[in-house]
């Protein structure tokens, strides 16, 4: 088998017709050109999720390829019970909201130290800003994951059901108690804010 886990005979033509779970097994087995062959074959959707979600294209080629070694490392934990591309796009999709967050928070202190120089920026923006941070913080893992994809990506419900490996209809339902909860959270600290507003 010198051709990558290829049994003898075998070539790249062969490869490229192969199913992904053969691929998988090969790849599972040392097989590098079997696992190029699925990196060849997904990376371009895998690629295009991540600028879905909201990532420049230089960006998402790292997260694809950051997404594809850890499939590469973690080949044996596929299981085949959904497809290959769904897989690798689920661990693009966390590892795009992980840096996502990551940036967000860098971001929003960089704001918040910019505010401080600042005298035009009011107080009350900086406290939205923490209390849209603490409303997050204080939903659920699932859904502050499927609010944080649908409406900071911009991921539709599909596409994040695809990329979470979720049903459609559990996406749509934690993203639907993950605004009620925001709102819930949000409109009176707003209203109480408008209010010192309009009479300061």
């Amino acid at each position: 088998m010198p051709d990558g886990g290829m049994p003898m005979g075998e070539t790249t033509a062969s490869r490229a017709a192969a199913h992904d779970l053969d691929l998988v097994a090969l790849a599972a087995g040392g097989g590098r050109e079997a696992f190029g062959e699925l990196v060849r074959r997904h990376g371009s959707a895998v690629r295009s999720l991540v600028r879905r979600m909201g990532a420049q294209p230089a960006l998402a080629d790292d997260i694809a390829q950051d997404a594809f070694l850890a499939a590469f490392e973690r080949i044996a934990e596929f299981r085949g019970e959904g497809t290959f591309q769904a897989w690798v796009k689920r661990i693009a999709a966390r590892l795009y909201a992980k840096r996502w967050r990551r940036e967000a928070i860098a971001r929003r202190a960089a704001e918040a130290l910019e505010a401080d120089d600042d005298p035009r920026v009011t107080q009350s923006g900086v406290a939205a800003r923490i209390d849209l941070d603490q409303a997050l913080a204080s939903l659920g893992a699932l859904e502050r994951l499927c609010v944080s994809l649908c409406y900071g990506a911009g991921l539709s419900h599909s596409d994040a059901a695809e990329a979470l490996g979720l049903p459609l209809g559990t996406v749509k339902s934690h993203v639907k108690r993950g605004l009620d909860k925001l709102k819930a959270r949000l409109a009176p600290a707003q209203t109480v804010r408008d209010a010192e507003e309009a009479n300061g």
